[in-house]
């Protein structure tokens, strides 16, 4: 079979490719087809993240092996597309450059059956064009109460009233 996925570009601009790759391909083949369908250069690392319907971020499939062997993880060399993908899980989020952080939404549009003499993977369609750099990010931080008790707007906070700021005496 053939998945068919619409890789789309964070950004307001409309940027995406839609990509066909075989089920059996590696999650490290998936990569390359992105990065050649997009026009990146490939030196950056990259990976994917498993996703909800609403995008939110989860488990990692890495290029590179980083854990020091403290944990398990997916590696896309060794993470075929059909171990994670399915009719119930359609969503992930691809990470390049972690640096400018360039994400892309990933979403499997179509279970197919391979035509006969085509070569995968294929880049099916392609519109808009890549910007100069990443799309500026708004990374928004949990809006709970502060684990510390800070609180920026309380107006009776005195820093050289040491007894009031809570430290633990022996703390080190």
């Amino acid at each position: 079979m053939i998945y068919r996925f619409r890789v789309i570009l964070d950004a307001k601009e409309d940027v995406f490719r839609d990509i066909e790759i075989q089920e059996d391909a590696t999650f490290e083949d998936f990569h390359n087809a992105i990065i050649q369908a997009f026009g990146f250069d490939g030196m950056e690392m990259a990976s994917f993240y498993v996703s909800d319907d609403e995008w939110n971020q989860g488990e990692e499939i890495s290029q590179f092996d980083m854990s020091e062997g403290h944990d398990s993880i997916l590696l896309m060399n060794e993470t075929k597309l059909d171990s994670i993908f399915s009719e119930a899980q359609l969503k992930m989020i691809y990470v390049y450059d972690f640096m400018n952080m360039w994400t892309l939404l990933v979403e499997l549009a179509e279970i197919a059956d391979p035509l006969t003499g085509q070569i995968y993977p294929n880049l099916l369609f392609s519109h808009g064009v890549l910007p100069d750099s990443a799309p500026d990010k708004q990374f928004e931080a949990d809006q709970d109460e502060d684990p510390y008790g800070f609180d920026e707007h309380d107006d009776d906070l005195d820093v050289n009233d040491y007894d009031s700021l809570n430290f633990d005496e022996n703390w080190n």
